[in-house]
């Protein structure tokens, strides 16, 4: 179960936020999240689901069409984006390209008034948090992807922001500099223990930094849990396709008795599955979802509860894994992940196979 924020750990709230930009279509149609003071949130979804443009209510950015955003229970419709504490970083670093890295970095104190010898204290400070104390006397232009990303974190910080926003911050890096950036950010998070909301549209980035991640979809928050429970018991058939990866075998409900819901396929066969909150009735049509890696060839240790049949079709290798693709009878395909060892199978185009699993593993959802 998702835990329940009590009234004095909600830090940052989203209050049944709309937000339209031509006063028709909700582009943000009823945004509801309570944030905890220091947790890492991401908001996660596909391209114009409505993540970017909640960052920018909360930095000021942009206006509220209606709701309301609450920082440390004080409305802030009303506050100047340079007045609510934030800082952002964002996918194109937004770093001043005439000045210096040390000049981008004393700009946010500038503009707060702080003394010149508290700027060039902090401004070091900042450099050597990031492994870039050499770098202060040149400019962006010289400076690799990854390294510009460093000084827009650290110039997001400097200044002892209690919220940082960041906005698709790693998705101009190639995947090796982004891991790196990955590690980067969660140190510093846990360091000076900021509250951190994310955008991205990476699940494994999500997956691998967050505290909670809210899952988005035209506009609307599908759920909203930490990424274990999102990965494990998604609450809608998006969800579940939409964090890892994910198989549908589509039946109709035949009943559901003590958290079990009975499944009726299109070949006549049944089978069963974890009935979850939002198992659709009986008689209605449903998705039994299940993650390739709980998903076995049937052979003399892999037997489980539930069984069908399938046309194997061809493997794929990925290195630590190999991911076998089938066939059901009415066109339907199913993806088995096992790990890369002896004992992995080897199929031939065509053979006949049984595919079985675990109850528990398999869930009952809508239809997609």
């Amino acid at each position: 179960m998702t835990a329940v924020l009590s009234q004095d750990d909600k830090y940052v709230r989203f209050v049944n936020v709309k937000k339209s930009y031509d006063n028709k279509n909700l582009v943000v149609k009823d945004f509801n999240l309570d944030i905890q003071k220091g947790e890492f949130v991401t908001l996660l979804g596909p391209s114009g689901s409505g993540k970017t443009t909640c960052l920018m209510m909360l930095a000021g950015f942009e206006d509220v069409t209606s709701g309301s955003i609450e920082i440390n229970r004080k409305s802030v419709q009303d506050i100047a984006p340079y007045h609510r504490n934030i800082g952002m970083v964002f996918q194109h670093y937004a770093l001043f390209p005439h000045m210096t890295i040390a000049e981008n970095l004393a700009y946010p104190l500038k503009v707060r008034k702080m003394s010149s010898s508290d700027i060039n204290t902090a401004v070091q400070a900042s450099l050597d948090l990031v492994e870039l104390s050499r770098y202060g006397d040149r400019y962006p232009g010289q400076l690799s992807g990854g390294q510009k990303q460093r000084v827009a974190l650290a110039r997001s910080l400097i200044f002892e922001p209690s919220i940082v926003l960041m906005d698709e911050p790693l998705g101009a890096l190639d995947k090796n500099l982004r891991e790196q950036m990955q590690f980067e950010i969660k140190r510093l998070h846990e360091q000076f223990g900021f509250t951190a909301i994310y955008v991205t549209h990476d699940q494994t980035e999500a997956l691998t930094m967050s505290d909670r991640i809210a899952v988005f979809n035209d506009g609307v928050v599908q759920q909203c849990a930490p990424p274990a429970e999102l990965y494990e018991r998604p609450a809608n058939s998006f969800v579940a396709d939409f964090i890892g990866e994910n198989n549908h075998i589509v039946g109709t409900v035949q009943q559901i008795n003590d958290g079990v819901a009975t499944i009726k396929l299109f070949d006549g066969s049944v089978i069963n599955a974890d009935a979850t909150l939002n198992c659709p009735a009986v008689g209605q049509p449903c998705a039994l979802t299940i993650r390739p890696e709980k998903l076995f060839i049937v052979s003399a240790d892999r037997r489980y509860e539930n069984f069908v049949s399938a046309e194997f079709i061809t493997r794929l290798y990925v290195g630590d894994s190999i991911r076998y693709f089938f066939k059901l009878a009415n066109g339907s395909e199913l993806m088995v992940k096992v790990l890369n060892d002896h004992e992995a199978p080897h199929l031939i185009a065509g053979q006949k196979a049984e595919l079985t699993w675990h109850t528990k593993n398999g869930l009952a959802l809508d239809k997609p």
